[in-house]
């Protein structure tokens, strides 16, 4: 008879702990904490609330990229999806009879976190369209708002003398291009010839260019690296590697060491180009423009749900932290301080509970939050009927998304279920995924997945991640 009442007994145990550290409905998921990995995980339904599955769904874990659901929601709470983002070209000088202005040109960054090189051509039109024709004077990058921003990760804190990535740009309130150098890479005239490298803005390189790809005969395959080293100030992109005498260009990104300064030197050659000669050069300044300034041109960002959009699909940091930073009216705002902003926004959402943010990027480990929490966020988010649309817009279907890797599952888990991923493999591995699923009666669900690796456990590929979750949550799709 003891056998039977011990079986009870532990039985009743069981019913007894808290169902956070349950798997139920995370049965393949939850094989991940057999490795040494930390997970946190949950799926809910929107509509009653029930609870499909979860595994210790309140415990802090990073949820790497998935940090930018949170600048997404907050973004959308304080401008709302049509807000735009103005830059200005402004002068306190005047303009002679000759079209020269006499003064300095300053562009007063506005803080758009997409702001690229056809933006400051529509600059340089509405300057010209002013009857400017030479500025005796400086051009002045005024990044004000914010900028040089501190580096708070590794990742950034090296891009200041080198970079071999586009993700790692620093930022600025006038920042162009996401932070990014960019160079064509195209064959030269023939076999055994230097390949060629232009600017993919003009036709000169903006910066500094030690070529040393080689053109290869008809068919070769192509291969380059690209490393952005910068010394005394000056940055240089070194290029090595091969390309085919038939190939198609190649463009090749990397973060600018001076994302200010990166933007004063091809603004000015942009000005040139359009023959507005600036005599005194470029410089930056963290100061606003003089308050007797005028406008000579603006030109608009994009509507924060576009900037969204794109934020989202393809987990951009560069844009990320910078809406991160335009949420603090204060100016020379820190990223901490733009974390703490959207922390304020998360936790008075009900039932949230504790969330940590460095950064709205998710560049950085120490990014907090739970898988409770995210669900949160998702739930209060699909509950505001006008922020909803462009909230989930950003996130990717499995079968279509820009992310390849996500393409993996069960047709249910192609076409039922909207994600955003998150990845960083330094110091350790984390895998975070996010979102929404629909069911075949119409009914909507939460669910967030956090995996966090640690110094002993081995690499993490995706699809240890991905597979076991496009089981799990395929069976709670067709069971609801």
């Amino acid at each position: 008879m003891r056998r039977p009442i011990i079986a009870l007994l532990a039985l009743f145990l069981l019913a007894g702990m808290p169902f956070t550290l349950m798997a139920a409905g995370f049965d393949h998921v939850n094989r991940l904490t057999n490795k040494g990995f930390a997970v946190g995980a949950q799926a809910r339904m929107l509509d009653s609330g029930k609870v499909l599955g979860e595994i210790d769904a309140q415990r802090q874990l990073s949820p790497a990229s998935v940090s930018k659901l949170y600048i997404a929601a907050a973004a959308l709470d304080r401008w709302g999806p049509q807000h735009r983002f103005t830059t200005r070209l402004v002068s306190s000088g005047w303009i002679d009879q000759n079209g020269t202005l006499q003064g300095d040109l300053v562009l007063e960054g506005g803080g758009d976190p997409a702001l690229v090189s056809k933006d400051l051509w529509q600059l340089i039109q509405g300057l010209r369209q002013q009857g400017v024709t030479s500025v005796n004077g400086q051009l002045i990058i005024s990044q004000w708002r914010f900028g040089p921003v501190e580096c708070i990760t590794t990742d950034r804190c090296n891009s200041r003398t080198h970079s071999r990535n586009s993700y790692d740009a620093l930022l600025s309130s006038a920042g162009v291009n996401f932070g990014n150098w960019c160079v064509n890479i195209l064959p030269g005239a023939k076999a055994g010839t230097p390949a060629r490298a232009m600017s993919c803005d003009i036709l000169t390189p903006l910066v500094k260019v030690d070529n040393r790809v080689k053109t290869m005969i008809a068919g070769e395959p192509t291969r380059i690296s690209a490393e952005r080293v910068t010394r005394d100030g000056v940055d240089t992109l070194v290029l090595d590697g091969s390309i085919g005498l038939n190939s198609s260009p190649r463009q090749v990104y990397r973060s600018s060491s001076d994302p200010g300064g990166q933007t004063g030197m091809t603004l000015l050659a942009m000005l040139e180009q359009a023959g507005v000669k600036v005599s005194g050069g470029h410089t930056t300044s963290v100061t606003a423009p003089p308050a007797a300034s005028r406008e000579l041109a603006s030109v608009e960002s994009e509507t924060v749900q576009t900037l969204l959009l794109r934020t989202l699909n393809y987990s951009n940091n560069f844009m990320a932290d910078t809406l991160s930073l335009d949420l603090i009216e204060q100016p020379r705002a820190s990223l901490r301080q733009a974390g703490g902003e959207i922390e304020r926004f998360a936790q008075s959402l009900p039932g949230h509970g504790p969330l940590t943010l460095y950064s709205g990027s998710g560049l950085t480990t120490e990014n907090r939050t739970s898988a409770q929490g995210v669900n949160m966020l998702l739930e209060a988010m699909y509950r505001r009927a006008s922020l909803f649309p462009p909230f989930v817009a950003g996130m990717q279907a499995p079968a279509n998304g820009p992310m390849r890797f996500i393409r993996r599952g069960s047709d249910i888990f192609q076409h039922h279920v909207m994600i955003k991923t998150g990845t960083l493999n330094q110091p350790y591995a984390v895998r975070a995924m996010g979102g929404y699923f629909r069911t075949s009666k119409g009914r909507w669900g939460a669910f967030s997945v956090l995996v966090n690796g640690n110094g002993s456990t081995p690499y993490l590929p995706w699809s240890e991640v991905l597979d076991p979750l496009a089981e799990d949550l395929t069976a709670m799709i067709l069971n609801n």
